[in-house]
């Protein structure tokens, strides 16, 4: 990937690990020390996280069709504003409800500006041929939480819970605005004869207009989404805390937890290259088998083999996250796309909502043997998958 497209990659994924280290990847470091400070119960902080996953599936739909009439540009750059915003009344919250507010704003920072936004930015410029710039994006911000957990860890014990919001509110406007404002303003498309997102219906594959496969295959996207984000979810929320339950020490723990980063990058690596020419429909039913690998080989040997498990359920979540973007892309075509993701997102981004308290609940319960739960939940995944087909006219995504 050369020349516009490149720097268009780079600029959107450097602004997406920002975007989610801040947001996604803040209560795992800082929800204990929130909490302790405002006298309220750990659980509550994960409940407002959960509130703020709501908030970002209600505005999905809304953001995604407006970056099908008008591209990301105008709608990043707002969500660097909220992000910034909902970040800074964070660290000057003082109750239960202003920090439940201050979670909202950044839910509708997080609907409009995480990976669905950057897609649908990615497809209104490319059309067919965003495969490569999704995948290209991913590798970048797969490094969020590599980046996040320690940056927020140190900010924290520098600063206070506060001045890491404050810190991170800082970095939305000094480096996530100025990154989004550089993002191209008119679809690529229009100047190198590509056909834009809106364009007429040829635009989508044949057989992905038959009456009867949209519905059918809407349903079992949705369902994979949301599983796999539930697993995802209850992965960056409770990682350390898993692993502890495991066996391993805390260190270790947040050692081993640094892993997951750099294994969805390689991941990614994979899809990018030996998994390229293969129907995202493949290289997603083999990302979706990794979790339930990883918790068999954990719960089977012991923490000796937990980076095992960090590294799989990496590589595969890496995976997912591509196929996220690409599988509807595959299964649908270009029109409309924006608008769809935030309809197919809206069931994963509840169930990322439930999936910190669901699977707290479960971790009090059970211990490390919780992770049979979200073992059986990728199985599941994988079997939605197994039932989707690719249509016979399938057009190879680039």
């Amino acid at each position: 990937m050369a020349g516009t497209s490149a720097r268009v990659v780079g600029t959107l994924g450097t602004a997406q690990t920002l975007a989610w280290a801040s947001s996604y990847y803040l209560p795992a470091m800082l929800a204990a020390p929130m909490a302790s400070e405002l006298g309220l119960p750990s659980p509550m902080v994960y409940a407002a996280f959960s509130g703020a996953l709501v908030a970002s599936a209600l505005v999905g739909p809304w953001a995604g069709q407006a970056i099908d009439r008008h591209g990301g540009r105008i709608v990043l750059l707002g969500t660097s504003l909220l992000f910034s915003l909902g970040l800074a009344m964070l660290g000057l919250t003082q109750g239960p409800w202003s920090m439940v507010i201050a979670w909202l704003v950044i839910g509708v920072a997080m609907g409009s500006g995480l990976y669905e936004a950057a897609f649908s930015s990615l497809v209104r410029l490319y059309g067919q041929n965003a495969r490569g710039a999704i995948t290209g994006i991913t590798l970048i911000a797969g490094f969020a939480s590599t980046v996040g957990w320690p940056m927020s860890a140190w900010m924290e014990a520098q600063f206070g819970w506060r001045g890491a919001c404050f810190g991170w509110a800082a970095m939305h406007l000094l480096i996530g605005l100025p990154l989004n404002a550089r993002l191209p303003g008119t679809p690529t498309g229009a100047r190198t004869g590509m056909p834009p997102v809106d364009a007429p219906a040829q635009a989508v594959p044949s057989s992905a207009q038959a009456p009867d496969r949209p519905r059918t295959a809407t349903a079992l996207l949705a369902f994979v989404f949301a599983a796999t984000w539930f697993i995802s979810t209850a992965m960056a929320t409770h990682l350390p805390r898993i692993l502890e339950a495991a066996g391993a020490s805390l260190a270790a723990a947040v050692g081993i937890g640094a892993l997951i980063g750099p294994s969805q990058v390689a991941g990614r690596m994979l899809e990018f290259g030996l998994l390229r020419s293969v129907h995202p429909l493949l290289s997603a039913r083999l990302a979706a088998l990794a979790h339930p690998a990883g918790v068999a080989v954990l719960l089977a040997a012991g923490p000796a083999l937990a980076p095992a498990f960090a590294i799989l359920h990496g590589a595969g979540n890496g995976i997912l996250t591509i196929a996220k973007g690409t599988l509807p892309l595959a299964l649908f075509g270009t029109q409309g796309y924006g608008a769809r993701q935030g309809w197919l997102m809206m069931p994963a981004r509840v169930a990322q909502a439930l999936s910190p308290f669901l699977f707290g609940l479960a971790l009090d319960a059970w211990g490390a043997n919780a992770l049979w739960l979200s073992g059986a939940i990728g199985l599941a995944a994988f079997g939605a998958l197994m039932l989707l087909r690719a249509p016979a006219s399938s057009f190879r995504i680039h």
